[in-house]
């Protein structure tokens, strides 16, 4: 790449790599399509009860960490999986730690969803 010359073709190019990296992520992560289902209703729900610009800018910030999580671990997987198809113990853990981010990110973002949605829920049954 060092002293190519720069293309709007080739970067367009690159972005249909990255589609297509979502799209093999909600092909094969079944636990992407949950988060992508959560991230749906988090949406929908922030619509409804009227989100603030920070509000949404935070929701925003965890939604994509756990979709940015998720790729990153699913490409350790397949990279793992193509490096040492057979079983490893240093191929698991490195696997485990991947998924764990995942999981931090998804926990995060739970609390996020709690921090922002629960006050104007209740303000809601206050009102009722």
């Amino acid at each position: 790449m060092k002293g190519e010359k720069f293309s709007f073709r080739k970067r367009l190019k690159s972005f249909g790599y990255a589609f297509n990296g979502l799209k093999v992520m909600f092909a094969e992560g079944h636990n992407s399509r949950i988060h992508l289902v959560a991230a749906i209703l988090a949406v929908l729900l922030g619509c409804f009860l009227k989100l603030s610009y920070q509000e949404w800018a935070i929701i925003s910030i965890v939604i994509g960490a756990v979709f940015s999580a998720e790729l990153f671990n699913s490409a350790i997987e397949n990279l793992s999986d193509h490096l040492a198809p057979e079983k490893h113990e240093n191929i698991k853990k490195v696997k485990d730690l991947a998924a764990a981010a995942v999981l931090v990110c998804a926990i995060t973002a739970v609390a996020v969803a709690c921090f922002v949605f629960l006050p104007k829920i209740w303000e809601l049954f206050e009102k009722v």
